[in-house]
């Protein structure tokens, strides 16, 4: 059978918590995140509390009842929060930047893809699934800049990046979705 991509209210998606626990395990244990079971816990207590968010959208694919992969989004806050990796993202932005492109925008939290489910599109249409009712288009994500395959999968999507790496490679990439109103304008010089 096929997967099926099912976009899910948050008591729905949080039914398939320990397919998707299961997800966040495989596709996040190589580099760069190097996640343990532990944080594959800490992910699942975490969603219990995110699928009550405004604005939360989730999916799922499913191969019959198997979780292959999951995406969750939601509405970005006014102002960003000062937790997490928004303190690095308002930096990088600048504050009239990161009010203007990401609050109240449609905030991609994660998306992943059992590996032994790459290829089939799933990615794509997990995101798809999410970000398909975001504002004007406003739609946007963060992911670790040593993440390559991570950050060439969204490039060929049509995500653009709206933040560069420190002279380091270190750090965190902010990328605005293919129909966001400012991807045309994210290359410009601060």
């Amino acid at each position: 059978m096929p997967a099926v991509v099912h976009r899910l209210a948050g008591p729905a998606l949080y039914a398939h918590r320990d397919g998707i626990r299961a997800v966040f395990a495989a596709a996040f244990a190589g580099p760069p995140w190097h996640s343990g079971p532990a944080d594959a816990d800490a992910y699942q207590d975490r969603l219990a509390a995110d699928v009550h968010r405004p604005g939360f959208a989730g999916a799922v694919a499913l191969d019959g009842d198997r979780v292959l992969g999951f995406a969750t989004a939601w509405t970005s806050a006014t102002p960003l929060p000062g937790n997490r990796a928004y303190p690095r993202v308002t930096a990088a932005l600048g504050a009239v930047r990161t009010g203007a492109w990401l609050c109240g925008g449609v905030e991609v939290d994660e998306l992943a893809v059992l590996p032994a489910a790459h290829g089939l599109g799933l990615g794509r249409t997990l995101l798809e699934a999410v970000t398909r009712d975001a504002p004007d288009g406003r739609s946007w994500l963060l992911t670790s800049v040593r993440a390559d395959a991570t950050v060439r999968f969204y490039e060929r999507l049509g995500w653009r990046r709206a933040t560069h790496p420190a002279p380091d490679g270190y750090g965190t990439v902010v990328f605005l979705g293919p129909h966001h109103p400012a991807r045309d304008t994210a290359d410009l010089p601060l």
